[in-house]
């Protein structure tokens, strides 16, 4: 029997409890990546508070897969409304999940507005709003997740979401503002995953490129989405579920060692 080398850990990674939750911000548009990601987890066994501006959706989505969710599993998903950029609404919509769901131990941001501005058009009160919900907005709920999961004692996983528009500045729907905010989540992500990683915390973030959701400014048709695949080398534009599945890995167990990292999800029409 070979004796183990004493200066080699054989494990840092803390388990996660069988019993955990994640919230997912953005998860109340019916065609959005909020609402696959949700349903994700919960396939893999989490309890999420799906969170979204507007609470009426996410009840509403939350009862209807609840209903879908077997009795005995364990698993349950409350639909949380809550303003992303207001730190008292964010502190309300904390204390229900506090009160109404497992160890929080996820914390995945999608919840973002768009803004087809162009620099000299864009106002003060415009790119106010921009970067209060996309920036401030991911630094308030990952300061009251962190907070958490630090207190839990077993880690936790935090995805926000950038876009492959902070690479590019911007394109036909959206533009400057949306680029500088989406840049700046890149930032607050850098800072999370380096002052948080001495407590299990890993804080990784995604850029998507085209996905087929709302956000794109409505369902997109055929003729658009041929424009926008022409310089994509898999010549298509993605889907939602395909954001949830790279969601899905780094909130996991899996990636542990996987930290302060940008991921494009853009069929790899950005490659470095």
């Amino acid at each position: 029997m070979t004796a183990q080398n004493p200066l080699i850990e054989t494990t840092t990674v803390q388990p996660f409890p069988a019993r955990r939750t994640a919230v997912v911000t953005g998860a109340g548009a019916p065609r959005g990546i909020g609402r696959r990601v949700v349903r994700k987890l919960v396939a893999e066994g989490w309890n999420v508070a799906a969170a979204d501006i507007d609470g009426a959706a996410v009840e509403e989505f939350a009862a209807a897969l609840n209903a879908e969710i077997p009795a005995d599993s364990g698993v349950r998903v409350v639909g949380v409304g809550v303003d992303i950029s207001d730190q008292a609404s964010v502190d309300a919509a904390f204390a229900r999940i506090d009160a109404e769901l497992p160890q929080l131990v996820a914390l995945v941001n999608l919840a973002g507005i768009p803004s087809p501005h162009s620099i000299l058009e864009i106002t003060s009160e415009i790119w106010d709003r921009v970067m209060n919900v996309n920036g401030k907005g991911t630094l308030l709920m990952m300061q009251a997740a962190a907070k958490r999961m630090i207190d839990g004692g077993v880690g936790g996983r935090i995805v926000n979401t950038s876009s492959i528009t902070a690479l590019d500045g911007g394109g036909t729907f959206s533009k400057t503002g949306y680029a500088a905010a989406k840049a700046a989540v890149q930032g607050l992500t850098r800072g999370a995953a380096r002052e948080l990683g001495v407590h299990g915390i890993t804080a990784n973030v995604i850029l998507p490129g085209p996905i087929d959701t709302d956000i794109m400014g409505g369902t997109l048709t055929d003729e658009r989405k041929a424009g926008m695949s022409s310089n994509i080398p898999l010549q298509r534009v993605g889907q939602p579920e395909e954001v949830a599945g790279l969601i899905a890995f780094l909130v996991g167990e899996d990636s542990s060692f996987v930290s302060g990292t940008s991921i494009n999800v853009d069929g790899g029409k950005h490659m470095h």
